[in-house]
């Protein structure tokens, strides 16, 4: 029996575009439906979080969502993709993101880094760390 392909940089871009299409839904369900859990979240300048159910990283997404909507965002863009292969269903994936306002203008950017595996024929973040600047 063929061992299938490792992970392609191809199928994270996939991934991400993807991720592009549920942040613009702004609902926090949709957004958790590509993260495992327990999910760990390692925040500049240092705290964690660790979310053990799918719930858990629903209402994390939601918080964050409603308020970047609150502060005027209404989409995001990536850039930057940067993949390095973790065996062959695993990939540490680096973007640099963007929110956008309604005109399209950057309200905010960082990088960060996330954990990619293939979980069920899809890929699902399982750790994600945000870049320090």
């Amino acid at each position: 029996m063929s061992r299938p392909a490792p992970v392609s940089h191809d199928r994270v871009r996939e991934f991400f575009d993807a991720f592009v299409e549920a942040f613009r839904t702004f609902d926090g369900g949709v957004i958790a439906s590509r993260y495992l859990p327990p999910y760990l979240a390692f925040h500049a300048p240092g705290s964690v979080q660790v979310f053990a159910t799918g719930a858990d990283i629903a209402a994390y997404f939601q918080r964050i969502v409603t308020d970047y909507h609150g502060r005027g965002c209404r989409s995001c863009r990536y850039e930057d993709l940067a993949v390095v292969p973790l065996g062959r269903d695993c990939v540490l994936a680096t973007v640099t993101w963007e929110l956008l306002a309604q005109d399209r203008s950057v309200i905010s950017v960082w990088r960060e880094s996330y954990n990619l595996c293939l979980v069920d024929g899809g890929l699902r973040v399982f750790a994600s760390t945000d870049h320090a600047e």
